[in-house]
């Protein structure tokens, strides 16, 4: 029997706090639930998953998913595949986004994902489970 019930929340680190924030909240529709100038961090909830976001330094380098240790991309589930697709759209014409690559099919499918990197560093992944 596991000791731990699933995940309460995720503390990323970010480049641009207001940035990454603003992203969550205004590309995806996510809600901002607490903000800490002293820390400074946001958390950000799409009303399944919290986040919360912590300011980097400002020398603080990008994560570099082949040498680091940490985390590689943030995955989040979309409702059906009319939803990935719209959603990629919006994600992709956003200011700041760097897409890796748009919905494809993942191994012999029916699910499909999109890769991409937020305005503030955060390597992401949206995928629709082909249910």
């Amino acid at each position: 029997m596991t000791k731990t019930t699933g995940l309460n929340h995720l503390g990323l680190t970010v480049r641009d706090l207001d940035t990454t924030t603003g992203f969550f909240v205004k590309c995806l529709g996510w809600l901002q639930t607490a903000q800490d100038f002293s820390y400074p961090r946001t958390t950000v909830t799409d009303g399944n998953l919290r986040l919360t976001l912590w300011q980097a330094d400002a020398e603080a380098r990008d994560f570099d998913r082949h040498t680091q240790i940490g985390l590689h991309h943030l995955a989040l589930s979309v409702q059906d595949q009319t939803h990935l697709q719209d959603t990629a759209e919006l994600v992709a014409g956003w200011p700041g986004v760097n897409v890796e690559f748009m919905p494809e099919q993942m191994g012999d499918g029916p699910r499909q994902h999109m890769m991409f990197t937020e305005p503030g560093g955060l390597r992401m992944e949206l995928v629709w489970d082909g249910h």
